[in-house]
């Protein structure tokens, strides 16, 4: 998730409002640089040193590129280590290895930061969690970690680059889950050995793959977080897969008309950023009142539907030659298979399809699913999203070269009669299939609820990869089978517009943690976010209330309709 850096001022005022949390600071109580040598058990502390307080490292940028302000961290110990070291059955060398930071002035209490995409990185460990300060900077001790592979140390061009692997049964359960509690196993121990003591509280906040490793863990593991916040989650990874080869077909069958052979440049070229702008237009109009205001943002989720969207389409429709005033019928046909989701010959559903919203077609939409209109990025679908199917969700595994032309080559021949059983089947030296390894969609959450455990899901209405309608499906059913106690501790939050964990026409800044910390610690349980959009949004500094589902946010019909007050959640 990214880090949104406000104003000296919000950022002075954010960091006294959490000064309660740091009041009974717990001082080391072994020393940073002993821990490398204390008694850990199976862990191997291959560094321990303490920083000065001063700003977060941040990776190297080319020259030109405007970086924000470097976050400033507080005087911590950083600790990097690793457990399970083995050699894996492909030959390679693997270890999960985590990162932790230790402030000096410890609030009591722990904060796991979620992965993203393949994993395989370390993580830098400060905490981010979408608004500023920081998690290291308000006080807790804060673990990242890789997920037991690394993309270096584990690349292999002969099996899908970065994403080889896959091809070891348990560096695939570990990147599925197994690694989470080995990690954070690893990482109390390294805490209590410091401080004396166990966390208070522990909270995990986690976007995309961090979102799938949240609800792995309170389903897997309920016992370990107090407080669990996850956006736009891969609750279904290895389905969404299938739903990304879909929509490249879907609009290599819109590109292939008139563009000549098939490429990723030419299903980039398929739809410019005017056509999209053309279907969002149709979209508002078909949709954008139903909250009661039009003001570019269909508020109304899930009532967004195709009997509203496709006479509006249709209005728009060529009668004759493509022009920037229309769309053709192969165009509209595309955006209507996305819309409907992956289906076998049968009609059988394979994966949830994306609801119509105002954030298709935006900068980061279309990355996932066309890539850049000039060509020059080509889509994250061909990217990631083929050579995970292959190599890390199927069984057997299956080597697709890194690169957009291998990964479109890969998702164009797929049989969507025959993908699903990639994704279900166990075998070789694979006992778990990719979808019992990955997915996170149990519905059983009576370990987490009983402890007291809470929460709190978000997902943007225009999720590119990862679609709104299968959470909903997930949550929904979930509540069917908890009942009271779901009610209870868990909540769910959709962002109208926002594109994957941020960006689109949306109102994508918000303190959720914030929230979730009051909901654990204090225990008021959020009805309502206050979301702001960011300043590359259309409309920068705009409110809106985020409203628990099943409520929706409308127009009071009075008041500032910039401001999140004049809107009521019903």
């Amino acid at each position: 998730m990214r880090n949104h850096l406000r104003s000296p001022a919000l950022l002075a005022a954010l960091i006294f409002a959490g000064s309660a949390l740091n009041s009974h600071a717990a001082k080391a109580s072994t020393g940073c640089a002993d821990l490398a040598h204390a008694d850990l058990s199976d862990l191997v502390i291959e560094s321990a040193r303490r920083n000065m307080a001063g700003p977060a490292p941040l990776a190297a940028m080319p020259a030109g590129v405007n970086m924000p302000p470097a976050p400033i961290l507080p005087a911590h110990c950083e600790v990097i280590g690793h457990t399970e070291q083995r050699t894996g059955r492909d030959g390679q060398n693997y270890a999960i290895r985590f990162h932790l930071r230790l402030p000096d002035d410890w609030n009591g209490r722990f904060f796991f930061q979620g992965g993203g995409g393949s994993d395989g990185e370390l993580g830098d460990a400060i905490g981010t969690m979408g608004v500023a300060p920081l998690a290291l900077a308000r006080g807790y001790a804060v673990l990242s970690q890789d997920s037991g592979h690394d993309n270096t140390t584990n690349f292999d061009p002969k099996r899908g680059g970065t994403l080889a692997f896959g091809f070891d049964p348990l560096a695939r359960a570990n990147y599925g889950h197994a690694s989470l509690k080995k990690s954070v196993t690893a990482a109390r121990k390294v805490i209590t050995a410091h401080y004396g003591k166990a966390p208070q509280h522990s909270y995990f906040v986690g976007c995309s793959k961090g979102g799938q490793e949240g609800l792995a863990l309170v389903q897997r593991y309920p016992s370990l977080f107090d407080g669990v916040v996850v956006t736009a989650p891969g609750l279904s990874l290895p389905r969404a897969a299938i739903g990304e080869a879909w929509n490249t077909k879907s609009f290599a069958f819109s590109a292939a008309n008139g563009h000549g052979p098939l490429t990723p440049l030419n299903i980039a070229h398929g739809f410019s950023d005017g056509d999209f702008a053309l279907a969002r237009r149709a979209m508002l109009r078909a949709c954008d009142k139903l909250d009661g205001l039009a003001d570019g943002m269909i508020l109304a989720v899930g009532q967004c539907t195709s009997a509203r969207v496709l006479p509006a389409f249709n209005a728009i429709r060529c009668k004759g030659g493509k022009t920037n005033a229309c769309l053709t019928s192969a165009q509209i046909t595309a955006l209507q298979r996305v819309n409907n989701g992956p289906r076998d010959s049968k009609g059988h559903v394979l994966y949830a399809g994306f609801p119509w919203d105002a954030g298709w077609g935006a900068a980061d939409w279309r990355m996932w699913q066309l890539g850049t209109a000039d060509g020059r990025i080509p889509s994250l679908n061909m990217l990631l999203g083929a050579g995970s199917l292959a190599s890390v969700f199927s069984v057997p595994p299956q080597a697709v070269a890194p690169g957009a032309e291998s990964g479109l080559a890969f998702q164009m021949g797929l049989d969507m009669d025959k993908v699903e059983e990639r994704i279900l089947t166990r075998g070789d030296d694979f006992a778990a299939s990719g979808w019992e390894d990955i997915s996170a969609r149990s519905t059983d959450l009576t370990g987490f609820l009983g402890h007291g455990g809470r929460l709190m899901v978000l997902h943007g209405g225009s999720d590119p990869v990862f679609s709104i309608a299968d959470t909903l499906d997930w949550y929904r059913a979930m509540l069917v089978r908890n009942g009271d106690a779901a009610r209870r501790g868990t909540r769910f939050f959709a962002v109208p517009g926002m594109n994957h964990c941020t960006g689109g026409p949306a109102t994508d800044q918000y303190q959720a943690f914030d929230a979730m910390v009051a909901w654990v610690e204090q225990k008021q349980a959020p009805e309502r976010l206050i979301a702001r959009a960011g300043p590359a949004s259309p409309f920068p500094g705009r409110e809106r209330p985020l409203c628990a589902f099943p409520k929706i946010a409308r127009y009071r019909g009075h008041g500032d309709p910039e401001k999140a007050e004049s809107f009521t959640c019903s």
